[in-house]
């Protein structure tokens, strides 16, 4: 693989021997053993901190939204330091070395037991809370599991790519096309052994034996990662496009009390080679950005902004507008990551179902999680595979090729209304069950209903999350020009983020005003003696209005842009930063 390097002597072209297929099973393998150890531990904390540390079903949801929130939060921070200074091969090191230390810092309140409160059945007695110390020592675990999140996630994929991408080899294309497929199938494979292996083995082991074999895999993940790294093409870190876009917020306020100049007066900067000379007229008032006001006191010698924080060019005043547009429509997500992280509230409903599956065989409840991924992959195959191909020979252009981006978040977003419906609905039969059959005063209780009954809702999440959460990736990295990629993957992380953020104040809410008056809240720990289905019916309606958002959203929004060609705009040795001032052409 070439590659270029920079020294005082100019760009060279250097022929090297890292990179290629040699290195991804050090790089899959990290990520893969990283999935199997991480993604299980989401799914099963809520058993962990009901049992272990005396919190109730809706106090260690909100645990789990809040801890699921800062995870999606960290991969901004990681691609801004890997683009900015330290790189992804080191950023993937540190996420890497944070995540095992967090692994071992969870593994050590099963192992310590004065780290964790005395042990009582919360259902029948009061029991006492974990203490301050106790409370610091387990989120400690969680915040450093979120970091080394936040350095893997937004790195792990391009670092992957950066070793197979050869744009002198002719089959590049076909090679990165089939590379992506296969690492995708890693990391979905990995999930699906996560919820059901590591999650059952944690179950019927112990939590000291379960979470060992998360640090022992976690160990293994950094052990290849680090091993590989003789081998690795470590590209060098670049301006980062965040701190552009923060700069020309920055700029456009310094400079809100200055006057736009007239179309085609030439008083906009621009990199030379640049197709974009002047901003559009949507968002008229960050063109303020981009104005010079005084070549002399504005511009150095060489034509480049003195202070680029007073300065920027067209196109990251541009690019900031591409971002701002996508906002109303990415908003919509929000409920989506609510909804798909509904996992605390059902494995506490699957508690008291019948689990037996055939030959007598009892599924631990956290693993029926996994009809979701498997209703998912099932869904994505079919429909690149098959639908794809079948509408693609269609005589309706409207139909040819699949269905459009928005189509498949607008497919997503009533799906999500529907599992939420289906999840009210069984949630009424088995809490009629539960009353019927005298269970409302036993918690520990197993209604005489099958586990299988959650399936559908799971499966029509899986759906939803087929449709809108790849659609919505796939959305931001057509309208976002290619050199804002990283940004469309912060940006999707951050739009969960901020929907696991919601859905905590929605359950810490609903239980503040549902248990006034010395009533049992709508979700209480024992669901016999909640309204989970009430829950869920809150959610539905919730579902009804996000989706008509989502219309009037995608209406405003109008056709997709065309802005593939911003990416041309510049030749590989055009990266200068001089002004041009097109009154001279």
């Amino acid at each position: 693989m070439e590659i270029s390097v920079e020294n005082d002597k100019g760009t060279q072209q250097i022929r090297s021997k890292k990179g290629g297929f040699r290195t991804m099973p050090f790089i899959i393998s990290n990520e893969t053993f990283e999935k199997v150890a991480n993604v299980g531990l989401h799914v099963n904390m809520i058993i962990y901190l009901m049992t272990e540390y005396n919190y109730d079903a809706a106090t260690g949801s909100i645990i789990i939204f809040l801890w699921n929130a800062l995870t999606n939060f960290m991969p901004m921070f990681g691609a801004f330091l890997s683009d900015s200074y330290l790189g992804r091969f080191r950023v993937i090191m540190c996420g890497t070395l944070f995540e095992l230390l967090g692994m071992i810092v969870l593994w050590l309140t099963a192992i310590i037991r004065n780290a964790r409160p005395p042990h009582c059945n919360f259902y029948t007695e009061a029991c006492a809370g974990p203490s301050t110390g106790q409370v610091l020592f387990l989120v400690s675990s969680l915040v450093l599991m979120a970091i080394g999140a936040g350095g893997i996630r937004p790195c792990s994929l391009a670092f992957a790519a950066d070793q197979m991408n050869n744009p002198e080899n002719l089959n590049n294309e076909r090679i990165m096309k089939s590379f992506f497929n296969w690492y995708y199938v890693s990391v979905g494979v990995s999930i699906a052994v996560s919820v059901t292996v590591i999650v059952y083995v944690q179950i019927k082991t112990g939590w000291v034996v379960g979470f060992g074999i998360t640090v022992g895999l976690m160990l293994f993940s950094t052990s290849m990662f680090f091993l590989g790294s003789p081998l690795y093409v470590k590209t060098k870190p670049e301006k980062s496009l965040l701190t552009g876009l923060v700069q020309a917020v920055v700029a456009a306020w310094k400079n809100r009390h200055a006057t736009l100049p007239p179309k085609g007066s030439g008083d906009w900067y621009f990199l030379e080679g640049a197709k974009l000379v002047e901003p559009t007229e949507k968002l008229r008032f960050l063109n303020k950005a981009c104005i010079i006001k005084n070549r002399v006191k504005d511009l150095d010698s060489n034509g480049t902004p003195i202070n680029p924080w007073n300065l920027c060019t067209v196109r990251q005043v541009e690019e900031l507008k591409v971002l701002i547009k996508v906002i109303p429509i990415w908003s919509t997500g929000f409920l989506v990551s609510i909804i798909i992280n509904q996992y605390t509230f059902l494995v506490v409903q699957a508690g008291t179902m019948n689990r037996h599956l055939i030959f007598n065989f009892e599924i631990p409840a956290p693993n029926i999680a996994v009809f979701s991924i498997i209703s998912m992959t099932i869904w994505i195959t079919i429909y690149d595979r098959v639908l794809v191909p079948l509408l693609s020979k269609s005589k309706h252009p409207r139909i040819r090729g699949g269905f459009t981006l928005k189509q498949r978040m607008g497919i997503g977003l009533f799906l999500t209304v529907l599992a939420t419906a289906v999840a009210s609905q069984v949630e009424r039969k088995r809490r009629s069950l539960a009353i019927e059959e005298g269970l409302v005063g036993n918690p520990k209780g197993v209604v005489n209903m099958s586990v299988w009954w959650l399936v559908p809702q799971l499966c029509i999440t899986g759906l939803a999350e087929g449709f809108n959460i790849i659609a919505q990736i796939e959305f931001f990295y057509s309208q976002f020009p290619k050199s804002m990629s990283s940004v469309a993957v912060s940006f999707f992380y951050a739009g969960w983020g901020i929907g696991n953020v919601l859905g905590s104040v929605i359950v810490k809410t609903v239980k503040n005003l549902t248990q006034k008056g010395g009533r049992h809240n709508w979700l209480e720990s024992s669901p016999n003696n909640g309204h989970y289905d009430y829950y869920y019916a809150l959610l539905t309606i919730l579902g009804v209005i996000n989706l008509l958002c989502f219309f009037v959203c995608s209406w405003t929004y109008g056709t997709t842009q065309d802005i593939g060609n911003w990416d041309d705009e510049f030749d590989s040795n055009l990266q200068s930063k001089k002004e041009v001032d097109p009154r001279k052409n």
